[in-house]
């Protein structure tokens, strides 16, 4: 059975919650020590998921760039809702030079599977 694009987009999402989650989940932890339990399978759950989103296809920079920049700025924002951590104008701009560097991998990866003819032929 061939893969898609949406698969391995819907398993890169469900790898980013799932480590979310263990990372809230390990805050939370250290007052109610039965959370532990929700980090362990978090962290397992994303990175199991996050093998099958390479078995689709996606390539590993481009994977764990999304994973880790999306997950970085999920848990600021989840951090600042549940724990009331704060979310400072630095913080802001750091989390939106990490999400442009994965869009220039992004975009990378992309001119890279077009080939040097296609992309010479778009920058001329």
């Amino acid at each position: 059975m061939a893969t898609t694009p949406r698969k391995g987009a819907l398993l890169l999402a469900g790898a980013i919650i799932t480590e979310v989650a263990g990372s809230l989940s390990l805050k939370g932890a250290l007052t109610t020590p039965l959370l532990y339990a929700v980090v362990v399978v978090g962290y397992v759950a994303a990175f199991v998921l996050l093998a099958a989103v390479l078995r689709t296809g996606m390539a590993i920079g481009v994977a764990y760039g999304i994973w880790g920049a999306t997950g970085v700025a999920l848990t600021a924002v989840m951090s600042l809702i549940i724990f009331g951590e704060p979310l400072t104008l630095l913080m802001g701009i750091g989390i939106l030079v990490i999400i442009a560097g994965v869009l220039c991998v992004e975009l990378g990866s992309q001119a890279a599977h077009r080939g040097p003819a296609e992309v010479n032929s778009e920058v001329a």
